[in-house]
């Protein structure tokens, strides 16, 4: 009797401790899948993954032309913007109504994704750079200038020159004189000496169409132009100066600009020449030595110059000298005679003004 009842008492706890086992087994598989699903679960009803902070440090984002909200959203998650391309694409999702631009961005790293848009959104975080040419500067008066405001090396500008064929210019042109249109201009930050010196190019064609020049003619009327905006002083003596050229061309006379001789020597930032200078039949820009036009633009002409080459002011003048450089007062003559009486003048200019190196 002892021994049924001690039989029966442990095959009791042999099932009370089968059941706390299954019950054991049963706890920990809802526990395990409680840590895989329960995080998934989050995952589907909480969002896409996303920086909580405003951002730190800084980085600029290029968004480039025709990049859409996905093409966006991977560059601002490569670059370590956002945490994941879907919470800045749920947000244009759900408005339709955003637009975003090309251009050159400044943002920060690890911002959220609506920060990031709203970032790109305003236009005061447009990385931009800002150089102004002036009329009538020199090649390497615009590589020094777009070195000095763009970061630029003047060596990639002087390598790319030296292929015109990538430039599609007219066969003619010798450089890039003269072709790379004096304005103010802006540009992206990372903006490259090609695509500095393709949008000049574009800008001096876009004048030279705006001022009915045929394709056939750019290349000569930038040449003209330019010795008019390198001559020329003053507003009103563009049109005065093209004219006393044209009249010498129409008659076959020389040109006789000392603008041009100087060019050709390299001397950029004197408009006066020597004797010998003059008489070196060599400069392929000596209009004393030379008939005609020079070889090519000394200069970058503007609208104006552009203008009065094409229509000069009505007049016979055949000469004109500056006599006073410092007002840019020039004197305009018919005949040699009158012309110089002018050269006096100007002749005395310069024993007034001994340190004058013009």
């Amino acid at each position: 009797m002892a021994g049924r009842r001690a039989r029966a008492r442990q095959a009791r706890n042999r099932r009370r401790i089968i059941g706390w086992s299954i019950a054991l087994v049963a706890v920990i598989g809802i526990a395990i899948a409680a840590a895989v699903v329960v995080p998934r679960l989050a995952d589907r009803f909480s969002g896409p993954e996303d920086f909580a902070g405003p951002g730190t440090g800084e980085v600029v984002v290029q968004v480039q032309p025709g990049d859409n909200g996905y093409a966006v959203a991977e560059t601002l998650y490569e670059q370590g913007v956002i945490a994941s391309t879907e919470a800045f694409t749920d947000i244009l999702i759900a408005d339709p109504s955003i637009q975003l631009h090309p251009g050159a961005y400044r943002v920060q790293l690890e911002m959220s994704a609506q920060g990031a848009l709203d970032a790109i959104l305003d236009p005061a975080n447009k990385a931009e750079l800002r150089v102004t040419v002036p009329e009538g500067y020199t090649l390497p008066q615009v590589y020094e200038r777009l070195e000095r405001d763009l970061g630029i090396p003047q060596a990639e500008f002087l390598q790319l020159e030296s292929d015109l064929a990538r430039f599609d210019l007219p066969t003619d042109a010798v450089t890039l004189e003269g072709w790379l249109f004096p304005a103010t201009y802006t540009f992206d930050e990372g903006i490259t000496a090609e695509g500095v010196l393709e949008a000049m190019i574009a800008r001096q064609v876009q004048a030279l169409d705006a001022a009915g020049v045929a394709e056939a003619d750019r290349q000569r009327v930038l040449t003209f132009a330019s010795l008019v905006q390198r001559e020329a002083r003053l507003p009103d003596d563009f049109g005065r100066v093209a004219r006393v050229f044209q009249n010498r061309l129409d008659i076959g006379m020389r040109l006789q600009s000392d603008a041009t001789v100087a060019y050709g020597t390299g001397n950029l930032h004197v408009v006066t020449t020597t004797a010998e200078e003059r008489a070196d039949a060599d400069n392929p820009y000596n209009t004393y030595a030379r008939p005609g036009l020079p070889v090519g633009p000394i200069g970058a002409p503007g609208d104006v110059a552009i203008q009065a080459a094409l229509s000069p002011t009505e007049g016979d003048w055949l000469y004109f000298v500056t006599v006073n450089p410092d007002t840019g007062e020039t004197v305009f003559s018919e005949t040699l005679a009158e012309h110089n009486v002018a050269v006096q003048q100007f002749q005395q200019f310069l024993r007034d003004n001994p340190g004058w190196g013009g």
